[in-house]
């Protein structure tokens, strides 16, 4: 059922909708705002969450060995293919038992939807994401990255793993390096 308004009756309702939106307008001007000045100051003011989800790193053990079996779940429960692993079935000489042995672990940064399927997947604790998130190249070859062979030292900013400096709502980051 419509209802027959007149041609002031429209006119007032138009009016009581522009109001409504600009009183949302001005709410939100008004509001403190935080901005990040990047990348002149990163170094020093960039907040990043602790769980921001920036790249894939294989944990390792105190002695630097990772510890990934090859079981292969965190490359079945990736949805699109991003990770390929490379394993091979070898005679362990002390003990004698057939041991799989990974060959090659294969990450595609640049097709990865940074799900956390894998890592909710891993049994061992072999994989996480870390929020280190400049991973910018000029090659997309340069983004398939052999996990089990680079040695990831922690983020390209200081204190980026642990969410880099603090964040203040209202504030302007603008410090200089």
């Amino acid at each position: 059922m419509e209802q027959n308004k007149s041609y002031f009756g429209e006119i007032a309702g138009a009016i009581k909708t522009l109001a409504t939106g600009m009183k949302v307008t001005l709410k939100e001007y008004f509001t403190p705002k935080s901005t990040e000045q990047y990348p002149e100051n990163r170094k020093t003011t960039l907040h990043v969450a602790k769980r921001h989800r920036g790249r894939l790193v294989f944990l390792r053990d105190e002695n630097g060995a990772y510890k990934c079996t090859a079981c292969t779940l965190c490359e079945k429960a990736c949805p699109n293919g991003t990770i390929k692993i490379s394993s091979e079935m070898r005679e362990d000489p002390e003990t004698g038992k057939k041991k799989k042995v990974l060959l090659d672990y294969q990450y595609d940064l640049g097709d990865c939807m940074f799900c956390q399927l894998c890592t909710n997947a891993c049994n061992f604790g072999a994989i996480e994401f870390t929020n280190d998130f400049e991973n910018a190249v000029f090659d997309r070859d340069a983004l398939v990255l052999h996990l089990d062979k680079e040695i990831y030292a922690g983020g390209s900013l200081p204190q980026l793993i642990d969410g880099g400096e603090e964040q203040t709502i209202g504030k302007f980051n603008t410090r200089t390096k």
